[in-house]
């Protein structure tokens, strides 16, 4: 099996987010989801569970906090342009996300930051093929 991610967040109302989450351009895993929960597929390998807040509740002892006044993470996505990084973060705020800032453009790399309805942020982003290419990965 390769390796995976399924990153899970506690949302408050699964249907709204569902919708917000294919406005986006995720699908949503029908095998996977029901009232409670929503598998919403990114890529062959990371999926975005959306998990009413009492369902979420069940996997810890935590506080689940509220993401719009506490920051629990942000979520960077790669995209291959700088217009597919726009196109994602207009398709967020048209669908009732908020925008973080203004875009950043390093020259070798542009991003935008937007918040989903709950408050969880991602941070989609381009970044030129040279420059990954220029900074090969430290293994040691």
């Amino acid at each position: 099996m390769p390796k995976m991610i399924f990153l899970n967040l506690p949302v408050a109302n699964v249907a709204a987010s569902t919708a917000f989450y294919e406005a986006i351009g995720f699908e949503r895993n029908a095998q996977f989801s029901n009232e409670q929960a929503s598998s919403m597929v990114w890529s062959d390998a990371i999926y975005v569970m959306l998990l009413a807040k009492p369902f979420f509740a069940t996997f810890t002892e935590k506080i689940i906090v509220d993401a719009t006044m506490n920051s629990t993470g942000h979520y960077a996505l790669s995209f291959d342009s700088r217009d597919e990084v726009d196109a994602i973060t207009q398709a967020a705020i048209e669908a009732g996300g908020r925008e973080l800032h203004e875009p950043q453009d390093l020259g070798f790399m542009y991003s935008r930051a937007f918040d989903d309805l709950d408050g969880h942020g991602f941070g989609p982003f381009w970044m030129a093929p040279a420059a990954v290419e220029a900074r090969p990965p430290d293994h040691t």
